[in-house]
């Protein structure tokens, strides 16, 4: 029996949704007929919205699949199989449309794949670190505690994500607030004036003259700069998804700038050690555990070094070494990292090691935050200050005058 999603109306003309088993697609079709259902659309569950991209982009997101994870080792660990598990699931009003794609993990398993690749066939948004961890779940026989593990991680994933978003939506409003005052006052306000003192016969001071300059300089240097800009940007979207090479070049030029480098290395350093812990504590090897971790760090570069590093380990180099020859990892990481081996506790010196970057991160934030607030703030007075002032000056002007 095969999950499928179906879209139709009753006889009395509702719209129906939801999900019937059913051999195949036409013993769907004759179960829907026979409820009194007339299907629009039947397709195997997993695979009617993967292509919908109003839908695709809703569906299975991070925050679900913390859940998902946390409430299937729940059921696992209680004693149910996998698929009674994942057909509790399915039945959960709690996971919304996400059903069918459960219900297709649910058909996959059934076929004889493995909960990993299942995963990956109904999802794109499922990444080859989560494939990792949950086969490494598969092969050890306990599912339940590295799913438990899992969903841990990509709530501390997510808590990390906010944090940053949430310290740039101010400095981003202030900013917005700032273009549309200034291009308010440059578009309705200086013109008026300036056809004024025209009028008037009378000399603009030079502070409005430079104003109305910038102004008449970006009315057609703006327009042109956002098609450059939209142009460079789908060039540079492209080759960074279709050419490694140039992802691994361009992250390496990123982490020579100076404030890049300052965050991107905490960030990439949290990421690395949460993953490389976990991974460990699942029972992955540790070279598997060092090419995932990299993958998660979200840096091509250290991806890159890190792959390159693997084969040193292989060869009898010590973890510690490999890693302190990675820049963006070779700050405290390998001091951790030598006396964990040292001590065999390398788990927890790396959850250790985590800990104290999420310190430094939050640290960081915070003080370059207030920094970028403050810059703006006072950008922003400036720059109304000059405006205000290439205003008031004409009206000035334009009093004297008259007196």
């Amino acid at each position: 029996m095969r999950t499928f999603e179906y879209k139709g109306y009753s006889t009395g003309g509702e719209a129906r949704r939801g999900l019937i088993e059913a051999l195949d697609l036409k013993d769907a079709r004759e179960k829907l007929s026979h409820q009194g259902v007339l299907a629009e659309s039947v397709n195997p569950a997993g695979e009617a919205r993967r292509w919908v991209w109003r839908r695709r982009d809703v569906l299975f997101t991070l925050d679900t699949r913390a859940a998902f994870y946390r409430e299937l080792a729940s059921i696992l660990s209680a004693g149910l199989p996998l698929s009674g598990a994942l057909t509790l699931l399915v039945d959960a009003p709690e996971m919304g449309n996400n059903r069918s794609l459960i219900a297709g993990i649910r058909d996959r398993i059934g076929e004889g794949k493995p909960m990993a690749e299942a995963m990956a066939s109904v999802s794109p948004r499922v990444t080859a670190f989560e494939k990792a961890v949950v086969s490494t779940g598969e092969r050890s026989g306990r599912l339940d505690e590295v799913l438990n593990r899992l969903a841990d991680f990509l709530e501390e994933e997510r808590k990390l994500r906010d944090r940053l978003l949430s310290a740039l939506l101010y400095p981003a409003i202030i900013l917005a607030l700032s273009i549309v005052v200034g291009m308010a006052m440059l578009i309705f306000m200086l013109p008026a004036f300036q056809n004024l003192l025209q009028e008037t016969g009378l000399d603009m001071p030079w502070i409005t003259r430079a104003v109305m300059g910038v102004a008449g300089v970006g009315a057609w240097a703006v327009p042109g700069l956002l098609i450059l800009g939209l142009a460079g940007g789908w060039w540079f979207r492209r080759q960074w998804r279709d050419n490694p090479e140039f992802r691994v070049a361009m992250d390496r030029r990123l982490y020579r700038i100076p404030v890049y480098r300052s965050f991107a290395a905490v960030l990439a350093n949290i990421r690395f050690t949460r993953t490389m812990s976990m991974l460990l504590d699942s029972g992955l090897p540790l070279l598997d555990a060092m090419g995932q971790s990299a993958q998660a760090s979200g840096s091509p570069w250290i991806g890159y070094l890190v792959d390159r590093e693997i084969e040193s380990v292989r060869h009898g180099a010590s973890l510690s070494d490999a890693l302190s020859r990675i820049p963006p990892l070779s700050g405290t990481l390998p001091g951790w990292v030598r006396a964990g081996e040292a001590s065999g506790e390398l788990q927890a010196m790396l959850k250790h090691a985590a800990d104290r970057s999420q310190q430094v991160w939050d640290r960081w934030i915070t003080r370059t935050m207030t920094m970028i607030e403050s810059g703006l703030v006072i950008a922003v007075g400036l720059m109304v200050f000059i405006l205000a002032l290439s205003i008031i000056l004409p009206i000035l002007s334009l009093n004297q005058a008259l007196q």
